[in-house]
């Protein structure tokens, strides 16, 4: 997990901070969880909404006006402060630093996303069922997962060893978590997975 961190933190660093790319940058990171992904989210005022993976709050920025309160975690200290830094003036916004996986919760929530998080999660199986844990009784989990296979990001001398991500696995992991799919589909580079508490 020390790289995946290192690699964030050298990423805002560098200053690669998505909430300012320019329009055909985030037409290019739509195709993994644009507008379809956004609109699966049924998202209200009165919910409260969970992400994983909030990097520098590219999507939370695009989310937390149409929800009661946003939680958003990450496991990069410098990405987690810079998504302060974006999401300043929203009054309903938690960011967290840490790890999913570990990170005791206070509260569940009505809806649970994550966009291009997952490659980095080994653990997938157990990822999916915390997720089921943490969502109220008629909660909603919405994942988009990369297309590819590869087992590495590679982007200028760093490599950065990621956990592919397939279809049927998530699928198998859904249902043993106690959810049901209400509906999966592709965008050109990901596949998206809605699913309820059954």
């Amino acid at each position: 997990m020390n790289d995946v961190i290192r690699h964030y933190d050298l990423l805002v660093e560098e200053n690669n901070d998505p909430v300012n790319d320019t329009l055909p940058l985030r037409q290019y990171m739509d195709k993994w969880d644009g507008h379809l992904f956004l609109g699966d989210l049924q998202l209200e005022l009165s919910k409260t909404v969970l992400e994983i993976g909030v990097g520098t709050g590219r999507l939370a920025i695009r989310t937390c006006s149409y929800c009661k309160e946003l939680w958003g975690i990450d496991l990069s200290p410098k990405t987690v402060k810079r998504a302060g830094e974006n999401l300043r003036c929203y009054t309903n916004v938690k960011l967290v630093c840490g790890d999913f996986m570990t990170y005791e919760f206070p509260k569940k929530f009505d809806v649970i996303y994550s966009s291009l998080t997952f490659m980095h999660v080994k653990e997938k199986e157990q990822a999916i069922a915390k997720a089921a844990s943490l969502l109220t009784g008629r909660g909603r989990f919405v994942l988009s997962i990369d297309k590819s296979q590869a087992e590495y990001i590679e982007i200028g001398t760093r490599r950065i060893r990621i956990y592919p991500d397939k279809p049927e696995d998530i699928t198998k992991f859904i249902g043993n978590a106690g959810m049901y799919p209400v509906k999966i589909y592709e965008t050109e580079f990901a596949v998206i997975f809605v699913a309820v508490i059954r």
